[in-house]
């Protein structure tokens, strides 16, 4: 049995070797990681697209529920000028409005634009549209426009 002593030769090496690693050792551990990346993140940032497509969705809904409830106490939906500021802060010369009929101040959509509100609606009584992470009319994948209309069940 050999005792390896702090001042030992063998000691000494035993250190050394055990000092770091190697620049093949680093590569290789640096391609597997890369190739992790290369394959995890792009479903991983597919995800983050719908997930903001099912929340533009989510507060769609909501708004359609709140546009429900100032219309039965109104009697109409409110105007396009109006908007939906309307469910929080009460228009003017609407003596029925018993609001506010959000919790919070109308958020923008989850692309940081605001909703788009038509009263009267091409497609309803009131349109309500979110433009994709585009901001702009039409497209696809994550440009695609969430509508209520097409909101329907989703």
């Amino acid at each position: 049995m050999k005792c390896r002593f702090k001042g030992s030769v063998l000691f000494m090496k035993a250190i050394r070797k055990e000092e770091g690693f190697t620049l093949i050792e680093l590569l290789i551990v640096m391609v597997i990681l890369g190739l992790l990346v290369a394959l995890v993140g792009p479903r991983m940032f597919g995800k983050v697209g719908t997930s903001r497509q099912k929340a533009a969705k989510a507060q769609i809904s909501l708004f359609e529920t709140s546009l429900d409830t100032y219309r039965l106490d109104i009697g109409k939906y409110p105007t396009t000028e109006q908007g939906l500021q309307a469910l929080r802060v009460k228009p003017t010369g609407e003596e029925k409005w018993d609001g506010p009929y959000l919790p919070k101040d109308v958020p923008p959509d989850p692309w940081g634009k605001p909703y788009v509100y038509k009263s009267p609606g091409e497609h309803g009584d009131c349109d309500i549209i979110a433009l994709g992470a585009d901001g702009m009319p039409g497209g696809e994948g994550e440009d695609t426009d969430i509508a209520s209309w097409t909101n329907i069940g989703q």
